[in-house]
């Protein structure tokens, strides 16, 4: 049976008169859009432009929930009870979902942003709170987690439909976590080194951690940060890559 993946981009990351990522050129890339929702970055002006280009193009639309925490674009972590995180989701799904409405679309996904993705990635109670909110706004959407992660077992416990994450351009940890961004090796700027390890998750279902150790893991769908300089050509050499290996790239 021929091997799928789907391709997904953080997205909708500018803010007012300020420019993040080249959006409008990668949606013609990429399967998937993740689009910010005003809470580390992204405003009602540009979610609104962003869905609304995603839908022209027949991108699958996500919703990109994040920590309150603009400043820090909500890489900080922060101390959240349970109830909190499942305001913080229904408030920000509940958000896109109306600019999707509005464009006559539907969201297919959610994925936390930044530290509440990994702090969810290893806290069993936060990602249990959020999986259930993501089921109570709306059952029939698919929640993107890190894989084999804390994420995806919480909404699978319950039911919900999900898909396990791989990272184009980021490190891992011996256990399948991500690397810290503070930590030497925690991004890959080698395009080259990035396509192959992307490959080898795809075909092969492991990836080699900063220490050396193969990790096993389940690739449902590869991120692409849309606010790394070279985005938009390193999206273009991984799509060719992957369906020149037999691959065939489409929504979740």
């Amino acid at each position: 049976m021929r091997k799928t993946i789907d391709l997904n981009c953080d997205m909708g990351e500018s803010f007012g008169a300020w420019t993040m990522g080249q959006d409008e050129a990668i949606l013609d890339l990429v399967t998937s859009a993740n689009v910010a929702c005003g809470f580390h970055a992204g405003d009602p002006t540009t979610m609104m432009r962003t869905v609304g280009c995603a839908v022209a193009k027949g991108v699958a639309l996500g919703a990109h929930p994040s920590l309150p925490d603009l400043q820090g674009f909500g890489r900080r972590t922060m101390s959240i009870t349970s109830e909190e995180a499942r305001g913080l989701i229904l408030y920000q799904v509940g958000a896109l979902e109306a600019f999707a409405r509005a464009a006559e679309a539907r969201l297919r996904h959610v994925k936390p942003h930044g530290a509440l993705y990994n702090m969810a990635a290893k806290d069993k109670v936060l990602a249990a709170a959020i999986a259930g909110a993501v089921r109570d706004f709306d059952s029939s959407l698919i929640l993107v987690g890190l894989s084999d992660s804390e994420s995806i077992q919480a909404g699978q416990e319950i039911g919900m439909r999900c898909a396990s994450e791989v990272f184009a351009d980021r490190g891992y940890e011996a256990d399948g976590s991500l690397s810290p961004r503070s930590e030497p090796g925690a991004m890959i700027t080698d395009e080259e080194f990035a396509v192959s390890r992307v490959l080898r998750m795809v075909l092969e279902g492991r990836v080699e951690s900063r220490t050396g150790v193969d990790v096993p893991l389940q690739a449902d769908t590869v991120c692409i940060h849309g606010d790394q300089p070279n985005a938009l050509a390193f999206a273009r050499r991984l799509r060719r890559a992957l369906e020149e290996a037999g691959v065939e790239v489409r929504a979740l």
